[in-house]
C-alpha cells in the first residue's frame, strides 16, 4: 500500500499530466515536456550562532520532513551585527530527487498546505526566469511528521522546485497540473 501511495504522483505525471502538458505546449516529442528535476528544502537557524544544539534540532526536524538526511549549511561571510563568522553552521538543507521528491510534493500539496490557516495559494511571481519556483513556509509544524509538543521553536523554511523548463510559462503550467496552488 505504501509503495503505491509513494509513487502515485509520479505515475500520475507519467500517465496523465505529461500527455496533457505536451498537447498544451505543442510539443511533438515527449522528451521536450518539462518535468521537476529536484526540490531543495532550506531552513535557516539564526540562533545556531549562539547555541549549536538548536542547529542539531533543526537538522533532525528537516530530516523528518524530507525523509532524507539534512546537512548543515555554513555562513559564506562574516556579519558582526549577528555575531556570525565565515564557516559557522547557520542552517540546514536537503535536496530531494526521484521518488522522494514526488513523495514530498504529494505530501506538501495534499497534507501540509491544507493545514495552513487563511491560505489562498502561492504567488505566480516567484519564478526566477528559468523555470524554477521558490516558496516560503512560515511554520514547519504543518507537516504531520513533526510532533507539535516536542517543538522548541517554530521555524520557517524555503522550498525551491527546480524544473527542466527554460521559461516560467511552461513551468507554471507544469506546477498547476501537479496541483500546486498557484494563483
Amino acid at each position: 500500500m505504501k509503495e503505491k501511495l509513494r509513487n502515485s504522483l509520479k505515475e500520475r505525471f507519467d500517465n496523465e499530466i505529461k500527455p496533457k502538458l505536451a498537447k498544451a505546449l505543442g510539443f511533438a516529442n515527449k522528451f521536450e515536456v518539462p518535468y521537476v528535476t529536484k526540490v531543495v528544502l532550506n531552513m535557516g537557524v539564526g540562533e545556531a550562532a549562539q547555541d549549536n544544539k538548536k542547529l542539531g534540532v533543526a537538522v533532525e526536524e528537516l530530516t523528518m520532513i524530507a525523509g532524507q538526511r539534512a546537512v548543515p549549511t555554513k555562513a559564506k561571510k562574516s556579519i558582526a551585527a549577528f555575531k556570525v563568522r565565515t564557516g559557522m553552521e547557520v542552517g540546514a538543507r536537503v535536496t530531494l530527487r526521484g521518488d522522494r521528491m514526488y513523495e514530498f510534493l504529494d505530501r506538501l500539496v495534499n497534507i501540509a498546505l491544507p493545514r495552513v490557516r487563511d491560505f489562498h495559494g502561492f504567488s505566480a511571481k516567484s519564478f526566477d526566469g528559468h523555470g524554477n519556483y521558490s516558496l516560503g513556509i512560515k511554520e514547519h509544524i504543518i507537516f504531520p511528521e513533526i510532533n507539535y509538543d516536542k517543538v522548541d521553536k517554530i521555524r520557517g523554511m524555503d522550498v525551491v522546485i527546480c524544473t527542466s523548463s527554460r521559461d516560467d510559462k511552461a513551468a507554471l503550467l507544469l506546477l498547476q497540473m501537479l496541483n500546486l496552488p498557484i494563483r
